[in-house]
């Protein structure tokens, strides 16, 4: 749990302070994705259907990532989930 969370912690410190000019391209695409797969891996702990993250200004983008990683925690998934979790959320923060 505490690579999941120390990895979204990084990631959120990273993209919360940037302005609209820095969300441009493909970086605002690929935290959406993010959160939706976030979403997705937080409804299958929690044995609810996948629904779909509404798509919101690109400033919103890291309080969305905030509420599905704390959701996903909540949802106290298995160590597998976790990990495929922390590798996404690394995998983000990396490219962008």
């Amino acid at each position: 749990m505490t690579d999941f969370a120390a990895s979204v912690d990084r990631l959120h410190n990273h993209v919360r302070h940037w302005e609209q000019p820095r969300w441009r391209g493909k970086k605002a695409d690929q935290v959406y994705a993010l959160v939706q797969l976030l979403a997705d891996l937080g409804a299958d702990a929690e044995g609810q259907p996948r629904r779909p993250v509404p798509r919101e200004h690109d400033m919103i983008l890291p309080d969305q990532l905030r509420v599905v990683a704390d959701d996903l925690l909540a949802a106290a998934p298995d160590e597998k989930t976790l990990a495929e979790a922390a590798a996404a959320v690394d995998d983000v923060r990396r490219e962008i």
